[in-house]
């Protein structure tokens, strides 16, 4: 099998690294990573966006964002943000987006990983999955994205863009103009896939 194009392979990189920091905190390497980045700025939004998260990067310590990463994505109840597909399209936590999203995967062949306490619904597992189906040059990749993060994410991500913290906030920003891009590129695609997601 041939490669992937630099497109999608910086396409999958950006869901994985998504997925890294929306489900922990970055510890003190990759922090110091992040802020090293060297970002061309081609007039784009999204440049721009990932500009900000680097600079805010350089500025932060790893035990602050553990701390901001609590309180902002997970809570001693709920966090300021609640990263869950179903808590954003029906209002509760373990609603019908999350059976909806189980069946998928289940046809597609996705299964939870046992050590992991989170449903399936959490947008870090779901920025995973985008990037396995992008590796993977699936006919589904298109369809999934637009059923199962299109109606909600950028959403989410905009509410994390909000928070107080600099590096989080920038994260949200950045993953927010990352998901419209996405969704402007994978909804013609969707149309044109005759490939359904459906339960075995």
């Amino acid at each position: 099998m041939n490669e992937l194009n630099e497109r999608d392979a910086l396409r999958a990189d950006v869901y994985r690294l998504l997925a890294r920091l929306l489900r922990e905190a970055p510890d003190a390497s990759l922090l110091e990573w992040l802020a090293g980045l060297e970002v061309e700025q081609d007039g784009t939004l999204l440049a721009e966006r990932w500009a900000s998260l680097v600079a805010a990067a350089g500025e932060a310590t790893a035990d602050d964002l553990a701390r901001a990463h609590f309180r902002h994505l997970i809570g001693v109840v709920q966090g300021d943000i609640t990263p869950y597909a179903s808590w954003y399209r029906n209002g509760e936590l373990m609603d019908a987006a999350l059976v909806a999203l189980r069946r998928d995967l289940k046809a597609l062949g996705f299964q939870r990983a046992e050590h992991s306490r989170d449903p399936e619904d959490h947008l870090a597992a779901l920025c995973e999955v985008m990037a396995m189906l992008i590796e993977a040059r699936s006919v589904a990749e298109a369809r999934f994205f637009m059923t199962h993060l299109a109606p909600w994410a950028s959403h989410c991500l905009a509410d994390l863009g909000r928070v107080d913290t600099p590096f989080h906030a920038h994260l949200g920003q950045l993953g927010q103009a990352f998901i419209e891009e996405e969704s402007r590129r994978l909804e013609a695609e969707s149309l044109e896939d005759p490939v359904r997601i459906v339960e075995p």
